[in-house]
Formats: structure tokens, sequence, C-alpha cells
């Protein structure tokens, strides 16, 4: 939480060291694929997108969603929530085909986990 205190105050360098130990954390305390591994990856995402550093941003989305496609049911919402920070990544790179394909599957997902 302090991490996206942080982020929102626009301070990434403090942001990233926060969710960067909360990450080690997590990785100490949890077996490889819990779900809070994949919510420190987003974290760490989002402070990397904020940069403008997307290529670490989107390999950070990417681990949380492939942690949490191992630990959570194929329709959880989390999934859904994954991946539209992933087409949030490539809208910031104005790769639109990639943006709407990732917003797409966030969409299959939405739909069919109500």
């Amino acid at each position: 939480n302090i991490g996206e205190v942080y982020r929102h105050q626009g301070d990434y360098a403090n942001a990233l060291k926060s969710h960067q130990k909360a990450l080690e954390i997590r990785k100490i305390s949890f077996p490889p694929n819990h779900p809070d591994l994949a919510n420190s990856y987003e974290n760490i995402g989002e402070v990397y997108r904020h940069q403008g550093d997307y290529a670490n941003a989107l390999n950070s989305h990417q681990k949380a969603l492939e942690i949490r496609k191992i630990s959570l049911p194929p329709n959880h919402p989390d999934l859904a929530v994954c991946y539209s920070y992933i087409a949030l990544v490539h809208s910031n790179q104005r790769e639109y085909a990639n943006t709407l394909k990732s917003h797409q599957k966030a969409l299959e997902i939405a739909l069919n986990s109500v």
C-alpha cells in the first residue's frame, strides 16, 4: 500500500522500491504461484507503465497473468484485470491491434465470470 501512495504522488522511484520490497517478502512467505505475488507484479507493472518503461511494464503484467492463470479458475475476474492492464500498456505503445486483443480477452472473461 505504501508503494501505491508513492505512485499516486508521482514518486515512482520510491513506489518501485516499495513494491519490489513487498514482492521479495511475498516470495519468501508464499509459494511461487500464489496470487499475492501476481498482485506485486501488477503493482510493479503499473509503476513502470506510468514511468513510460513499457517493456518492463508488459513483462511485469505478463508475470502476473501467468501466475493467475496457474492459481485461479479460467474465468476468474482477476484474469480480466490482468488483460486490461496489458491492454493499457499496448495502448500506451500505440499497438492498437494488441490493445484490442487484450481488451477482448478481458471482456470474454468478464462475461463468462458473471
